[in-house]
């Protein structure tokens, strides 16, 4: 993830760090006293786990909800079953500027940034020069989570493995590749200004999301359609509506909507999820850097509950990208509006509250490109790395999981007030409004003894109400707004940073990875049995980094198997790591040549074959290896059995030692291995299938990232040329990855 934010340095990603003053136990801290517990005869299968029954539901996959007729019952729990072994051979680790992808597969670039979305817009040229005006309908940059939707001939959701619309999350940019020599800056440090309107309207338009109509040719091969009906993008100049309990705020006021319920643009849009009536959520992640706010100046003119709301959130600094120094502004403010600053009499009069605006899950209807998004409130304002849907049942509520991603941040669902009908499967954006603006928003504490519980986030309950210490909340939009505040104060667990999540459709189980900590978060005094591990592990740059560089992954079962549930029980699955590191203190997974790999990301299960798709963005293991997608196989909570106990001892760099019990998954064997490694300076982020499972479409973000700026006169220093080749710059693309005898992808 790519966002700079706040009083961080320009190079520093604000999800690397921490801003979360609360005292609250992290995963760790619970997990230590867990693994105390379990000494005692408390470990999960005993007593206190026993207090817990999971009885099987039935579970409604997203394809027995196509448009038409009402949906199909839903299948028993279990009527997709999951492969016992994976159908190819490993891709070896690999630091090539390619996409090296498992034998009898192949993988061909099908959407690279600044392709033409329409008739009239020419090809891209790709050396900086193209018109800002002709990105409106461009492929934007940072190709991040992606949902492929089957459409029939009439234009209408079906379950077409052949025809159908890809909705894509547009991240971040790169933007000394965006324009001829770089952006144009004037002056130094806090006094640089853009001074170039065309280089920061190609930067708006290259943010977002696109949404593409795309066809499998009868030889197999796909491509997508340029003059499509369906095409559109969605920018950061593009008007959004403020749906649910939040919109109408006082604290949703701005200039460009006195009523608060309107605002204009999506940002830095992570991950995403999809609905159940076919709509598209991207989620908003870390977009409080591209505010410009200098707090000596500005703090003096906010009230201290104002002061805490934007530290709390990280709304601080110049602004990543300088928008807000763009002058003149034009009249409608398009510049201005990143100022956050109090400049006006009244909010009406300026954009102070514009940060509140964003870190929403935002919903687009992608058969309907003319309707207006909406960003759905209800769900809550976060870091959102995006939105998942659970298993959906007739009858019962739908629920939606997220991260908060940062480090020391949470674990967040989304429950609907409303039981599931199928009947609205057909409502489109109506039943949006049915069930995402109206629910109860929970967020996860992990208790000691293997179990956990969801906490509501409900303005009145007695620790969030007028007198919560520290933040005065004033009613259930204050409590929305300002979600991480909530948390605290109910004291959720705080996690190393939560990114991905994903439900398995086998048995309704939630995996989220925690990508990694450092040695500044997790010291060697703050080693605990989730988070055991503190080593060196010598990064590309030549520096010497400890902590739990290497991330994990974390899983979990709701009680009774209903996703609606305010109890849960949980384990880990995989630790990141080398092959051929300490088994007992760092391999705690038991990973080997085939499936080694650091910093989990990006998390998906298969609707066609339940196989999990694990994706990488790493900045420990590249000295090594580019990022990667592997398959795995996973069993359950509670797989590791009887030799799940380990005590881990780690060292620090003055040569302390301390040792740690934690709770190992079952070890990772033949059921996870490497299928693709991407090119040079890469992310591998966003993947999704047809409905067959013989199409996966993944995408490559920002190849060739770290390519020094003031080389962008001399390609021969460019990091990558992918995908195009010689010396062209490189871009961010979705890549099509099919079988080549036409069989289901991954078995």
């Amino acid at each position: 993830m790519t966002a700079l934010d706040n009083n961080v340095p320009a190079h520093v990603d604000p999800d690397d760090v921490s801003i979360n003053p609360s005292n609250n136990p992290s995963i760790g801290d619970v997990v230590a006293q867990r693994v105390e517990l379990s000494r005692r005869g408390m470990l999960m299968g005993t007593a206190a786990a026993a207090a817990l029954t999971f009885v099987g539901a039935p579970l409604l996959s997203r394809d027995a909800v196509a448009q038409g007729a009402a949906p199909a019952a839903a299948p028993a729990a279990g009527a997709l079953k999951r492969p016992t072994q994976l159908g190819f051979r490993a891709v070896a680790k690999s630091l090539a500027d390619t996409v090296s992808v498992a034998e009898g597969y192949s993988a061909s670039p099908l959407f690279r940034l600044g392709d033409p979305m329409a008739a009239n817009i020419p090809a891209y040229k790709n050396d900086g020069t193209d018109a800002a005006a002709t990105y409106a309908m461009r492929a934007g940059d940072h190709h991040d989570a992606i949902t492929y939707f089957g459409m029939d001939a009439n234009g209408r959701y079906s379950t077409s493995s052949t025809r159908g619309l890809l909705a894509m999350n547009h991240e971040a940019i790169t933007p000394a590749f965006l324009h001829p020599t770089g952006p144009t800056l004037t002056g130094t440090g806090a006094d640089q200004k853009r001074t170039v309107a065309d280089e920061v309207m190609k930067e708006y338009y290259a943010h977002g999301v696109a949404v593409v109509e795309v066809e499998k040719a009868a030889n197999g091969g796909w491509s997508y359609k340029q003059d499509s009906r369906f095409n559109r993008r969605v920018t950061t100049l593009t008007p959004i509506a403020l749906s649910g309990p939040a919109a109408g705020s006082p604290m949703m006021v701005t200039k460009f909507s006195p009523q608060g319920t309107q605002t204009r643009g999506t940002l830095n849009n992570c991950a995403n999820g999809y609905t159940p009536w076919n709509t598209y959520l991207t989620c908003e992640e870390n977009t409080a850097g591209y505010f410009r706010r200098i707090v000596a100046t500005d703090d003096p003119k906010r009230s201290d509950k104002e002061k805490r709301a934007l530290a709390r959130y990280g709304v601080a600094g110049t602004g990543r990208e300088l928008w807000a120094t763009m002058a003149p502004d034009t009249a409608d403010n398009i510049h201005g509006r990143w100022n956050a600053e109090v400049t006006g009499a009244t909010a009406a009069d300026d954009y102070r509250n514009a940060p509140n605006t964003y870190l929403w899950t935002v919903e687009i209807d992608p058969f309907t490109p003319d309707a207006m998004p909406k960003k759905r409130t209800a769900m809550g304002r976060f870091a959102h790395e995006g939105s998942w849907l659970g298993p959906v049942v007739a009858g019962r509520p739908l629920v939606w999981y997220s991260g908060d991603d940062s480090r020391g941040e949470y674990i967040y669902k989304y429950v609907t007030t409303a039981n599931w009908d199928p009947a609205d499967a057909n409502r489109g954006a109506a039943a949006g409004d049915k069930y995402l603006d109206s629910g109860k928003l929970y967020v996860a504490k992990f208790n000691a003894d293997g179990t956990g519980e969801w906490i509501e986030l409900r303005f009145g309950s007695p620790q969030i109400n007028a007198t919560t210490p520290g933040y005065a909340f004033t009613d259930q939009a204050d409590v929305l707004i300002h979600a991480r505040l909530a948390a605290d104060a109910v004291g959720a667990t705080k996690m190393d940073r939560p990114e991905w999540g994903a439900v398995d459709p086998v048995n309704g189980q939630v995996y989220m990875t925690l990508t990694n900590n450092n040695a500044s978060v997790r010291s060697l005094a703050a080693l605990d049995a989730a988070n055991p591990r503190h080593y060196n592990d010598k990064r590309v740059n030549g520096t010497n980094q400890y902590g739990n560089s290497n991330g994990h992954i974390i899983r979990w079962q709701e009680a009774n198997d209903n996703a609606a549930s305010t109890t849960l029980r949980w384990d880990i699955y995989l630790f990141g790591a080398r092959a051929g590191t300490d088994p007992q203190n760092v391999n705690l997974s038991g990973l080997t040549a085939e499936n080694d790999f650091s910093s989990p990301d990006g998390l998906w299960f298969s609707n066609a074959t339940g196989v999990c798709w694990i994706q990488t963005d790493d900045g420990a293991y590249t000295d090594v290896t580019n990022c990667m997608l592997l398959a795995a196989l996973p069993g359950g909570v509670g797989d590791g059995g009887a030799q799940a106990r380990r005590t881990v001892t780690s060292t620090n760099a003055d040569g302390q030692t301390r040792e740690m019990a934690t709770i190992v998954g079952a070890p990772a064997g033949d059921k996870v291995r490497r299928f693709l490694v991407g090119p040079y300076d890469c992310e591998i982020t966003g993947i999704t299938e047809t409905p067959d499972g013989k199409t996966l479409f993944v995408n490559i973000q920002h190849p060739g990232e770290g390519s020094p700026a003031a080389s962008i006169g001399d390609p021969s220093k460019f990091l990558s040329h992918w995908p195009d080749g010689g010396m062209s710059r490189p871009r961010s693309a979705t890549i099509v990855i099919t079988k080549n005898d036409g069989g289901v992808v991954g078995v």
